[in-house]
């Protein structure tokens, strides 16, 4: 049974808890390290120089040395002539003799026939001279408690004698990924067939790259089944020779979740359950003095549980005086963020009240304001943790953020403010492998799938750079032109015809329900997905139900929605539907049949005012690139306008 112990804690106790337990457990330890070794340590210790640096009087420059009182009268117009027996020639660093006290540069002297230097420069005592202790002097402090050892820091203590280091001992940590369900990358990368109900365990190289960053090791423990006695015995084991250990999920209270019960059964939970989204079902205990976090499955709340929870641990060990830091500078760290900026939320946003929430935010600078949109937010996505820019932690008492909220962003990677065109408009797959050709010529493309009539209203509203739509008029039969002429409020607008698509309905191997008409949905009780409203798609499908004369209630998934056309052709391939509409490229990429149903053209939308934007302009040379059309003409169902 689990003892009694903290549930449901906020992220402030949640973090006085571990910092306690990190005192309790002896921590942080000091040792002594070779200094050539001590990169990356924390400093235990004041250290002092055992040596003056340099330990001799040393030549600046190159030059000769001399008695600074024979060049009392020199000047370019009256040289001063002194014979080989007065001067010495010496390098830079290199020892100046006994009775010498300057050294005159090479450049401001003359060799005479005979041998004589010739003076053209007056020199002090002690020109170009580095005395003795100049840089260090003997019993200096050369470096202080809790300072980092760098690159710098070693050859400075090596030069002033200091050969072994006070630092504080990094904790040996060991992950432990467990689950029924998840198997070795290793035999993931060579299976030739995906096994349905099993997934690759890459949460191993996603916690130890977090912990690579924080500049410790993070050995990483075999797979183990949803068996709590070998888990029991691993974990005992691990306490053993670890200072911190981290369990790989099974934090829950599902019938396979036992990592509660393992760690209470060998010692205690001090908490359980943390008000934060994602990473709610977090766990902590110990066993001794080894510390024991149980972290969630998914690859999301892994991390921000890591972020959270296991930095402030793993810093208090390594001696990083984490209990006098502001909770935002620790997570500041933990994040190793470049940079922390204040935007503007381009959508409103609601959190659940008494929670803080992880948001993965992407942004952006249009007219003047840097923004950022929300990226995807399931616990498992790791797609939008790879395309976020940065994160935002939302404290539990924002519940409602209306659009153009300022809230402060920590952003991972440096965003190129202001050369990051965004697009914002319809879903395409081809158009996405742009963005690469883009940054080639220095520029970056952040893109939004929003609709075809989305990307065109978020034109109208300034926030985008450009957009892309396939909008068909059901009363003309015209593309685009009346929705254009509409939203664009009298602004100029440039139109780009990009391509035609093939639209058709995307279908499983051999059309088992024999689909080929428009008809045939009804009749034949296709279930399919949609797309959401304002999109291209949609609006097609809209106008063959219209044509045909068919209710849009009657056709079975049509409230149903997929944001994209990929999401649409996936939902096929599982056979979670029988069918959707979108292009011959998605189809193809999940293997499907295709039915053709009409041929629309891609046109980019730009307001003249950004025409010269370096995104922009980047994106409109990058469609001439010879290697992203042949890439386009590959996928098919492309065609090119005449």
């Amino acid at each position: 049974m689990v003892r009694t112990c903290k549930e449901h804690v906020s992220l402030p106790e949640a973090r006085k808890i571990i910092l306690e337990a990190v005192r309790e457990a002896g921590f942080p330890e000091v040792a002594r390290i070779p200094a050539e070794e001590g990169l990356g340590f924390l400093l235990a210790e004041d250290v002092l120089s055992r040596r003056n640096v340099p330990h001799y009087a040393a030549s600046a420059v190159d030059g000769f040395a001399l008695k600074s009182a024979e060049t009392g009268r020199a000047t370019p117009a009256t040289v001063v002539r002194l014979p080989q027996d007065r001067f010495l020639w010496v390098n830079t660093g290199g020892p100046l003799p006994d009775w010498c006290d300057s050294v005159v540069m090479v450049e401001d002297t003359a060799m005479a026939e005979n041998g004589d230097l010739l003076i053209s420069k007056a020199l002090p005592p002690g020109a170009n001279v580095r005395p003795v202790g100049e840089d260090v002097m003997k019993g200096q402090v050369i470096a202080h408690w809790g300072e980092r050892v760098d690159p710098p820091m070693i050859a400075l203590l090596l030069g002033a004698g200091i050969g072994e280091i006070p630092v504080f001992r990094l904790p040996r940590c060991l992950f432990i990924p467990t689950g029924d369900e998840i198997f070795p990358v290793s035999e993931w990368l060579e299976t030739e067939e995906e096994p349905k109900g099993k997934v690759p365990e890459t949460n191993s190289a996603l916690i130890k790259g977090i912990f690579k960053e924080w500049g410790l090791d993070l050995d990483i423990h075999p797979v183990l089944p949803d068996a709590p006695d070998l888990i029991k015995e691993k974990l005992k084991a691990a306490a053993e020779r670890y200072d911190l250990v981290l369990i790989g999920a099974g934090t829950a209270k599902g019938k396979r979740d036992h990592t509660a019960d393992v760690i209470a059964s060998e010692g205690e939970i001090l908490f359980r359950w943390v008000r934060m989204k994602p990473g709610r079902p977090a766990l902590f205990g110990r066993i001794e003095k080894t510390l024991v976090f149980g972290i969630p499955g998914f690859p999301m709340s892994a991390a921000v549980a890591a972020w959270s929870l296991v930095a402030p641990a793993t810093f208090a060990m390594s001696g990083v005086p984490v209990g006098g830091m502001e909770p935002e500078e620790i997570l500041r760290r933990a994040l190793r963020a470049r940079e922390e900026l204040r935007c503007e939320m381009m959508l409103p946003h609601s959190s659940p009240a008494g929670t803080e929430e992880w948001l993965r935010v992407k942004a952006v600078e249009v007219g003047g304001r840097k923004t950022f949109w929300i990226l995807s937010s399931g616990a498992s996505t790791m797609g939008s943790m790879h395309e976020a820019d940065g994160y935002v932690l939302l404290p539990s008492e924002k519940v409602e953020c209306p659009k153009g909220t300022g809230v402060n962003v920590w952003f991972k990677r440096t965003v190129p403010w202001s050369s990051r065109a965004l697009f914002q408009g319809s879903d395409d797959p081809a158009f996405t492998r742009i963005v690469t050709p883009v940054r080639k010529k220095g520029a970056d493309l952040a893109i939004r799938s929003v609709g075809s009539l989305g990307g065109l209203a978020a034109l109208a509203r300034g926030e985008g750079h450009l957009a892309a739509c396939h909008l068909l008029d059901g009363k003309t039969g015209r593309y685009n032109d009346a929705f254009i002429e509409d939203l664009s409020n009298g602004d100029s607008w440039v139109r780009k015809l990009l391509y035609y698509r093939e639209q058709g309905f995307l279908v499983a191997k051999g059309n088992p329900m024999g689909l080929s008409r428009i008809e045939d949905l009804a009749e034949k009780r296709i279930r399919i997905v949609n797309r959401q409203a304002g999109a291209g798609t949609r609006i097609l499908l809209d106008w063959f139900l219209l044509e045909a004369g068919l209710d849009r209630s009657k056709i079975a998934g049509y409230a149903t929605q997929a944001m994209t056309h990929l999401d649409a052709a996936s939902r096929v391939a599982s056979g979670v539907v029988d069918a959707a509409l979108g292009i011959r490229a998605a189809a193809d990429a999940f293997g499907l049949d295709f039915v053709t149903m009409a041929w629309e053209p891609f046109e980019l939308v730009i307001p003249e005012k950004y025409l010269e934007h370096p995104g922009v302009r980047a994106v409109l040379e990058s469609i001439r690139d010879p290697e992203w059309r042949s890439g386009v003409e590959a996928m098919g169902g492309y065609r090119w306008p005449d």
